[in-house]
């Protein structure tokens, strides 16, 4: 049987945090390229970069990457050796949770759920079989003269951390990129220096592939409770990061008003005027979707009512619009890593 998952977002254009400016700026200052030149056109000082706390647009961080292929654009595999350069904890607490979490198995489902907490701008489509996982990315909205470094960086790095996670590594079976093969040999030896194999050139994707039986090996600092809080963290994050206004405001308005129930998106378009396939449309450019919000406001309205303690874990339920109570812990389980009566306790303790 043949499993399919993507990532949340359909586009690159969502907000980050400056981390990957910063690499690729001491990347640049190794080879005689400044800060100043780097951060030109960018809208930001080298203090920002600096700040951990300092969000940017994807735009802001295209701009650097644009500076950098015109100063380094000559450099044999310029984006496989900064893509090598990400390290889990470049990603803050998106990598905490990637480490912590059991297997690559649930690193993957993590990430793709997570995405618009990376640096990426290929947006990833996996295919588990049985013999093998494949691993798409798709780069058709990046701008095509950036296009080969940005897949070349984020599929370096995606290799990189997958390797840090698992000790033993993670050989790759096959590596097919949709541009032209290098011109030159040392090129050539940069990608199986990075990859461990020849890849493929002009092929119709860029994909990579690797034995499925990886995906269950326990990671080495697996830990529940660890990647349960990140997770909390990262939902948190993203819910921030997330534009409070817009279609996505109007969507969460109305899920709130209805008190979490799951009318249905159809129902939802109708209420703002516009059609279910423009209502989608509009939410995977915001970053989001329908689920994701229904999901933000059930956790939040579940909160508030299980603190009130006058309501019982069924009661929670039926208000919130699920069929059976069974199905509402399960979805709490998943938003928080407790139960509902293990998040209470403490609290009305």
């Amino acid at each position: 049987m043949v499993e399919h998952a993507a990532a949340s977002v359909r586009e690159w254009d969502f907000p980050r945090s400056a981390a990957s400016v910063l690499l690729m700026t001491r990347f640049a200052a190794e080879h005689g390229v400044g800060h100043e030149d780097m951060l030109r056109g960018a809208a930001l000082t080298l203090a920002d970069a600096q700040d951990p706390d300092t969000q940017i647009d994807a735009h802001q961080e295209l701009a650097v990457v644009r500076n950098l292929v015109t100063h380094l654009g000559g450099e044999p595999g310029l984006g496989l050796r900064v893509g090598s350069r990400y390290q889990v904890t470049t990603f803050g607490i998106f990598g905490f949770a990637c480490v912590s979490s059991p297997t690559l198995r649930d690193v993957i489902s993590f990430a793709l759920r997570y995405w618009d907490l990376s640096f990426a701008f290929g947006i990833p489509e996996v295919e588990i079989g049985d013999f093998e996982i494949r691993i798409e990315l798709h780069d058709d909205a990046v701008p095509g003269q950036l296009r080969r470094f940005l897949v070349e960086r984020d599929l370096a790095a995606m290799y990189t951390i997958m390797n840090d996670l698992l000790p033993m590594g993670v050989p790759i079976r096959r590596l097919e990129f949709a541009f032209e093969p290098p011109a030159s040999v040392a090129e050539q030896d940069e990608y199986r220096a990075v990859f461990g194999v020849t890849p493929g050139f002009g092929c119709p994707a860029n994909v990579s592939t690797f034995d499925v039986a990886y995906l269950d090996k326990p990671l080495p600092q697996a830990n529940a409770q660890t990647v349960a809080m990140c997770e909390a963290q990262c939902r948190e994050l993203v819910a921030r990061r997330r534009a409070r206004t817009g279609i996505s405001h109007d969507v969460r308005e109305r899920l709130i008003n209805l008190g979490g129930t799951d009318t249905g998106m159809d129902a939802v378009a109708a209420e703002l005027n516009m059609s279910t396939r423009t209502l989608r449309r509009k939410l995977g450019e915001a970053g989001t979707s329908y689920r994701l919000l229904l999901d933000e406001v059930r956790e939040a309205l579940a909160e508030e009512m299980l603190a009130t303690g006058a309501l019982s874990v069924s009661d929670v339920a039926v208000r919130l619009g699920y069929a059976e109570a069974t199905s509402f812990i399960h979805a709490f389980k998943r938003w928080k890593g407790v139960t509902p009566a293990a998040y209470v306790r403490p609290r009305r303790a």
